[in-house]
């Protein structure tokens, strides 16, 4: 801990109760702490949250109206994500993943870095608006991580990983899916289906690719775990943002 957290931790147990973030505490004293044993590449584990790698996208009411929304503006989401494709290639990059980059994992960001990309807005829309106003406006997206369209080019494929924590959960879109793609976590393989949600939590171990003749493009949100309550949302990003700053992040 740094006195930049602990000035920012008081704050938070003056507004919401000294036991408020009794669990981000005990994750940062723990270290690797217990978990379950496909968590063990996850670099922080908060007590606590259900060990449930997959997700029913409706069962959380906090997270529903996001899912709603995202499969409802499907057909022009996909619309307007081909016609960028098309004629847009360099608003797409490749994915700088924090163990990898790869060339034929595609991105095309609309939230990074603790902020919308507003470049975004011109490019796809209604995925823009839609995030915005849903996930973004809300406080249900985890501003420690990102939104992007995921493009994975035929023959990718995203090698078994645990992404870095569990107090946020990746929600999927599957805006543009072929045959021969699926996805793994936890040992459980499912597929997408074109216009529905997938939500899991990256904690997991999970993998992924793309076996088909054209590439495989989801819209993937990073939200809040809705087991996190908001002073414990305050101090993670409190938290991860100033062991960032020492580690040279950002």
């Amino acid at each position: 801990m740094t006195p930049e957290i602990d000035v920012a931790f008081a704050a938070i147990k003056g507004e919401y109760g000294t036991d408020s973030i009794a669990r981000v505490e005990q994750m940062l004293a723990a270290g690797k702490g217990d978990r379950h044993p496909l968590q063990k590449g996850a670099k922080w584990i908060l007590p606590g949250v259900s060990q449930q790698a997959w997700h029913d996208p409706y069962s959380h009411p906090e997270l529903a109206p996001v899912v709603r929304a995202l499969e409802t503006n499907h057909a022009t989401i996909r619309e307007e994500l081909e016609a960028a494709w098309g004629a847009r290639r360099e608003a797409f990059s490749d994915y700088e993943h924090y163990l990898t980059r790869q060339t034929d994992w595609q991105a095309l960001y609309l939230f990074r870095k603790g902020g919308l990309v507003e470049e975004a807005a011109g490019t796809v829309p209604t995925a823009f608006r839609v995030l915005k106003e849903q996930a973004v406006d809300t406080g249900k997206l985890c501003p420690l991580l990102e939104s992007h369209f995921s493009t994975l080019l035929p023959g990718a494929a995203i090698a078994p990983h645990c992404d870095l924590w569990n107090f946020s959960i990746n929600l999927h879109l599957a805006v543009d899916i072929p045959e021969g793609c699926g996805i793994t976590v936890a040992g459980e393989t499912r597929s997408w289906e074109e216009g529905k949600c997938l939500l899991f939590d990256y904690s997991f171990e999970h993998e992924a690719w793309n076996k088909g003749a054209r590439p495989r493009t989801c819209l993937l949100v990073d939200l809040w775990h809705p087991e996190t309550t908001v002073p414990e949302r305050k101090a993670l990003v409190a938290a991860v943002t100033e062991i960032r700053k020492l580690m040279g992040e950002g």
